[in-house]
């Protein structure tokens, strides 16, 4: 996963005053950015978000039509929380992921990009057609299953996770993506269901115990989603003896890696009898394994 650096949270404040009187969005953006630079590359975006909710528009909506408008009240306090530390998907409470929008909070691992390179790829093997039926292992926010079902609409899938709160988000977004007919979330482990599926996609715990984090993701999301043991490769190692009863013959399983870990992980599948290849990402990192048998 991404570094993303966490705001210090004694920055003084881009506007003028707390409720940002008199302060036209461009203007406010333009600090905010600049205050927010230090801390990493999505500063502006950072910003443009935080904005675009404080107005309960979209982001493009914002940057189109908005820009010359006063500062609304809301948005110097989401500012705040911002410089506290907390992350712009948490406090906005949504996150956009391939091609939805999902809802996300503290109870679950907010989705990267990175993780996209699991449906990329899923896409470059099936093409138009689609999978049947698609497991996803560890769902969290329900990302990747919800993903690939509004990729290929007559697809149906199974998300499986252990945490309750994980699990309620995810129905949650379910819900709100149309998908009850289409999409179950369950509570449940690394060995699935019982039934093969077509598409097996996987986004397991893979940070090394006492790696360094930013704050932000150490201090708000969750560590049960983040840590895989002193190698990171805990949870592989429980996945790779079950995994092949859970995949239907001609099927793909899509694994997301930690930089680095590809060729550790991949003895693990190999050595269980599976065809193994992998996927970089945009940064050139190993970021997703592909298991086939």
């Amino acid at each position: 996963m991404k570094d993303h650096a966490l705001l210090p949270p004694h920055m003084s404040h881009p506007n003028p005053s707390p409720e940002g009187e008199g302060l036209s969005i461009r203007a406010a953006l333009t600090a905010a950015t600049s205050s927010f630079a230090p801390h990493g590359n999505t500063s502006r975006l950072d910003a443009e978000l935080l904005m675009a909710h404080a107005l309960g528009t979209t982001r493009e909506e914002l940057l189109l039509r908005h820009l010359d408008d006063t500062v609304p009240a809301a948005f110097p306090a989401l500012l705040a929380r911002r410089e506290g530390g907390q992350p712009v998907a948490y406090i906005t409470g949504r996150r956009g992921f391939w091609t939805i929008e999902l809802e996300v909070g503290p109870g679950v691992l907010i989705p990267r990009p990175d993780s996209e390179t699991l449906i990329e790829a899923a896409v470059e093997h099936f093409g138009t057609e689609g999978p049947r039926s698609v497991l996803d292992l560890g769902t969290g926010s329900g990302a990747l299953l919800l993903a690939a079902l509004d990729q290929w609409p007559k697809a149906r899938g199974t998300g499986l996770d252990e945490s309750e709160e994980a699990i309620r988000i995810a129905r949650r977004n379910v819900r709100n993506l149309g998908m009850r007919d289409r999409a179950r979330i369950m509570r449940g482990g690394w060995t699935g269901t019982g039934g093969p599926y077509d598409l097996i996609l996987c986004n397991p715990p893979y940070i090394r115990d006492g790696e360094n984090l930013p704050p932000e993701v150490i201090l708000h999301e969750p560590a049960e989603a983040l840590f895989g043991g002193r190698d990171g490769l805990d949870n592989y190692r429980m996945i790779a003896p079950v995994l092949a009863p859970q995949l239907a013959c001609g099927g793909l399983a899509c694994l997301e890696l930690g930089a680095g870990q590809r060729d550790a992980v991949a003895a693990l599948f190999a050595a269980q009898g599976f065809t193994v290849s992998s996927r970089r990402d945009l940064g050139n990192i190993e970021r997703c394994l592909l298991l086939s048998r």
